[in-house]
């Protein structure tokens, strides 16, 4: 397990050096230069010049990259362009925001999504199932900022019962749940049909086992043998599908977050885009990257843990 655990671990050291390499690159590569841009039309070129000193746009490339590299790895992700304030400060404030409508979403299509596959596979065939998938299929395919719009306009607007901007007061817990609530249901119930559609095909599987067989055969009623004995194996493809899909609600949460005017990750690396402040989208890339790498690597331990195939498959 410890051998299993140690490659995953070196594989996302290699996909997050991978994106550091890519986000560096991503500064000659977009026309424009920042500090020009940064400082508006009626900044002096010594005014330009100081600029690009100050954020070592000056030196050569090479010696660029290794300062930008280097730095990253001690944790120093640069200044911010605006405020002079450190880019790690600034994307660890926006940081828990996004982290709790991550959560929130995966907590929408879990417990919605875990339920559902399973009646459809005990189901199979019925009406239940044919219900389940067409709506399995109908959330899939409604982008998550079409969900975010009609729900503000129908449970905000509307019906007010939900709050339809901002994160709520600081401090107080049920005000920043009831304005959670609908920015994470907006970036989840995509993901309640791709979990009861994999929980499906899974239970499925795992319910023409032998095993389960022999369960049915000692005469086990049909909801232990589905909750206790399948879905404890029919899980296992759904945690990797959660580790995928949180990197997915990451970018799903920059509409959320513009539509509902809700501080985060999203809102931020789009202001940042807006004004050329490189240092600041490079940083929050760079943070939110490391994120989905980790939470990946997790997801994949925690299978190995559960399943021992998946450690010999990899070995």
């Amino acid at each position: 397990m410890l051998r299993y655990s140690l490659k995953r671990l070196g594989l996302g050291i290699i996909i997050v050096s991978v994106a550091m390499v890519m986000l560096f690159a991503m500064i000659y590569v977009i026309p424009g230069d920042p500090a020009s841009v940064a400082l508006g039309p009626r900044a002096t070129p010594e005014m330009v010049q100081a600029l690009r000193s100050r954020m070592g746009l000056d030196q050569p490339i090479w010696i660029q990259f290794l300062r930008f590299y280097f730095s990253a790895l001690r944790g120093d992700l640069g200044t911010e362009v605006l405020s002079g304030r450190p880019v790690l400060d600034v994307v660890f404030e926006q940081l828990p925001y996004t982290l709790a409508l991550i959560a929130g979403a995966i907590s929408w299509s879990v417990l919605l999504g875990i339920p559902l596959g399973c009646i459809a596979a005990v189901r199979r065939g019925g009406f239940v199932d044919r219900v389940i998938g067409v709506l399995s299929v109908a959330v899939i395919a409604v982008p998550s900022f079409v969900i975010a719009i009609y729900s503000l306009l129908i449970f905000a607007v509307a019906l007010q019962w939900l709050p339809a901007i901002g994160a709520g007061e600081p401090g107080n817990l049920a005000s920043q749940l009831k304005h959670l609530a609908l920015p994470s249901l907006a970036i989840g119930v995509g993901w309640v049909g791709y979990i009861a559609r994999m929980v499906r095909a899974s239970m499925l599987e795992t319910l023409e086992a032998s095993h389960i067989r022999t369960a049915r055969a000692f005469g086990l009623t049909d909801r232990r043998i589905t909750y206790s004995y399948a879905l404890r194996i029919a899980i296992l493809p759904t945690v990797t599908l959660l580790g995928v899909g949180i990197g997915n609600m990451v970018s799903s949460a920059v509409f959320a977050e513009i539509v509902f005017a809700r501080p985060g990750i999203g809102k931020l690396v789009y202001e940042a885009i807006s004004v050329r402040n490189y240092p600041v989208v490079t940083g929050a890339v760079l943070v939110t990257t490391a994120f989905f790498v980790v939470v990946n690597a997790l997801a994949d331990i925690l299978i190995g843990a559960l399943d021992p195939r998946v450690r010999t498959s990899f070995d």
